[in-house]
């Protein structure tokens, strides 16, 4: 039998062969989360005109310089503006406009006095016109209370660029810029196949020798957490016609990926590899990983495809450490992957091969984070990983992982 395969060099193999996915165009209202694919260039400018960001009165601010609270100066009310008017008419020297916040700034204005400066007041919803004239007790600089044309951005201004994430501000920026619809890059569709005579579905009754079939489910969500579209198919059965079978059924989905779990080991029942062989190809199998040595890596009618093991714990740490970046450059996402360092507070052993440790983490009186084992580091304990806060990384060659040593620590939460 082969050596063993690096992980490391796995994972930089695979990432060579896999091409981020082309755009798609979406509504702005469904672009949340999505990637962009382009660069956002404003074709006009954030405000698109100068307005006023206070209620007020408009004016030339040389028409005011005098203005004391003890000596105001009287300006008669020569226009009204109000958000979404179009002022064309200049404002005559030695006058005011009353003006609301947002509105645009009538030519000639160079500032605007907000009420609390003048003694005019008004409340919102007030049908009454604007009055005759007003006092101003202070002066007004130029620009003082004015948003100017461009302020925010610029027209030609790259304001997005491409390979962000989509966020609620960004998608108020698209919204103001008139992004109707948006270049994002499309999401990766994804088949998840699980196969053994064992599983049963969740909601079947559980009968001697049979399991639920939690895989399939796990994968599901880890698919869609990454920005991946799944599809769950039905399960194989451990006949090659069954697995042939629901192979070419998650093909006829047109999946840009597929994973299935189990079947891939050397047992005498695990068949996706020989019909693997019949569809298409596989490249890589089993690596230096513990949990997960059984993985396979390959192309089923020219679709990569992911042999995950088995065992539940194994399926979560595969594709956390190959499947998850593979998706993630087929989705055009960053990975920013969490990690940290952490002193281990108990021996733990391991096998020689690198080793994904649940465990939990504390944040000590000195700041540093400290790990200790879950409990039991079978490949079948699921609740280990429901209790891990992170998966202190052993590296490849070490017998023993000694109390306060230092490991890297990939990070599933934020440590307290």
């Amino acid at each position: 039998m082969p050596p063993l395969l690096n992980v490391d060099e796995t994972l930089r193999l695979i990432l060579a062969e896999i091409a981020t996915l082309p755009a798609d165009e979406v509504a702005l209202s469904d672009s949340l989360g999505r990637i962009l694919a382009t660069d956002v260039v404003a074709a006009t400018p954030l405000p698109p005109f100068a307005n006023s960001s206070m209620d007020g009165f408009a004016v030339r601010a040389a028409d005011t310089g005098a203005a004391t609270p003890d000596q105001p100066v009287t300006l008669p009310v020569s226009l009204d503006i109000a958000a979404g008017d179009a002022p064309t008419a200049a404002l005559p020297p030695g006058t005011a406009a009353r003006i609301m916040t947002g509105a645009p700034l009538p030519p000639g204005a160079d500032a605007v006095v907000p009420l609390e400066a003048t003694d005019s007041r008004w409340a919102a919803g007030d049908s009454a016109g604007p009055p005759e004239a007003i006092r101003i007790t202070q002066p007004a600089r130029p620009g003082e209370y004015v948003r100017p044309a461009g302020e925010d951005i610029q027209a030609g201004q790259i304001v997005l660029r491409a390979g962000v994430e989509i966020d609620p501000p960004a998608i108020g920026v698209l919204a103001a810029l008139g992004w109707s619809r948006v270049p994002v890059i499309r999401q990766p569709r994804v088949a998840i196949l699980s196969s053994g005579d064992e599983l049963i579905d969740v909601q079947e009754p559980l009968a001697p020798g049979k399991v639920r079939d939690s895989n399939s489910y796990v994968l599901e969500a880890l698919v869609r957490q990454h920005g991946g579209l799944p599809r769950r198919i039905p399960t194989a059965r451990d006949t090659l016609t069954d697995v042939r079978r629901r192979l070419l059924e998650a093909l006829a989905w047109r999946p840009d990926m597929l994973i299935s779990s189990a079947g891939v080991s050397v047992g005498a029942h695990d068949i996706v590899r020989t019909a693997l062989d019949e569809l298409g190809e596989i490249r890589l199998w089993r690596i230096n990983l513990r949990p997960g040595k059984p993985l396979a890596y390959g192309r089923l009618a020219g679709v990569p495809f992911f042999g995950l093991p088995g065992n539940p714990v194994s399926v979560q740490i595969t594709f956390d450490v190959i499947v998850r970046p593979a998706l993630l450059k087929m989705a055009g996402r960053p990975d920013t992957t969490p990690t940290a360092e952490a002193i281990l507070e108990e021996d733990i052993a391991a096998d020689g091969r690198l080793t994904y440790f649940r465990v939990r983490l504390r944040r000590g009186p000195d700041g540093q984070l400290y790990a200790t084992s879950t409990g039991t580091q079978s490949s079948g304990a699921m609740l280990s990983m429901v209790l891990a806060d992170g998966l202190l990384i052993v590296p490849a060659g070490i017998q023993v992982a000694h109390a306060g040593e230092r490991f890297p620590v990939r990070l599933l939460r934020t440590p307290g």
